[in-house]
């Protein structure tokens, strides 16, 4: 009994001789690959049909690649988006002027963050978290800025003066407040990122500060952890 796509089996097989991929076949005719599969096995391809096949099939695989990354891309955009939203409406609800919630924001920071040494003080790479540190200190603590020191510790291919004057810069803070400089000998010899601009340590000569972010954020901690208990 003849299939109900045979009387387009002849033009398939001129397609495949062409060196046409039995999918792109098979989206043309609307014949199942099952059954082009049968028609097709014996069908003889010449070296440059095989070829066009073979870069068909690479090209394909390129394209399948990128709409893949962008699907991924795509997602994850939405991910983040997602993640945004839900971050500002957490912090819509609070009332970031209050002095407490500075405060616990402050330890809670200041509990992985902080050095827990005979001063307050923080050291990290990234500007932003030091600038909170600073405006924590300024608004809650009423340090005076001349009060902050600053040390960098940098990689041996750094320049110290260059660092100086981008720290300063990106935390407020004058260049005489800058006062010793640290450089990494394990580096020398090994290229920095742009990017990386050191790790800037600033401290303030208050331990009291220090000792009351401690047990605020311990404190806090057991309080959530004997509400979940």
């Amino acid at each position: 009994m003849k299939s109900k796509w045979f009387d387009s089996k002849e033009e398939a097989i001129k397609l495949r001789r062409r060196g046409t991929s039995i999918k792109k076949i098979e989206a043309r005719l609307g014949i199942p690959r099952s059954t082009l599969s049968g028609w097709l096995k014996n069908v003889y391809l010449s070296s440059k049909h095989k070829r066009k096949l073979l870069n068909d099939w690479r090209n394909g695989l390129i394209q399948a690649r990128k709409a893949a990354i962008q699907w991924h891309n795509g997602q994850k955009a939405i991910r983040l988006q997602n993640a945004e939203i839900a971050a500002q409406e957490t912090l819509s609800a609070l009332d970031v002027k209050k002095k407490e919630v500075l405060d616990l924001a402050f330890a809670m920071l200041y509990l992985g963050e902080g050095m827990k040494g005979s001063a307050t003080s923080m050291g990290n790479s990234d500007p932003l978290i030091l600038k909170f540190f600073i405006a924590a200190l300024l608004q809650n603590y009423d340090i005076d800025k001349s009060k902050i020191k600053c040390d960098l510790h940098l990689r041996a291919d750094q320049d110290p003066k260059k660092l100086k004057r981008y720290w300063s810069k990106e935390l407020g803070l004058p260049l005489s407040n800058f006062l010793s400089v640290s450089i990494d000998k394990r580096t020398v010899g090994s290229k920095t990122y742009p990017y990386y601009k050191g790790v800037c340590v600033l401290r303030c000569g208050s331990v009291a500060i220090q000792r009351k972010l401690l047990y605020l954020s311990r404190k806090f901690c057991q309080e959530v952890i004997t509400m979940g208990g």
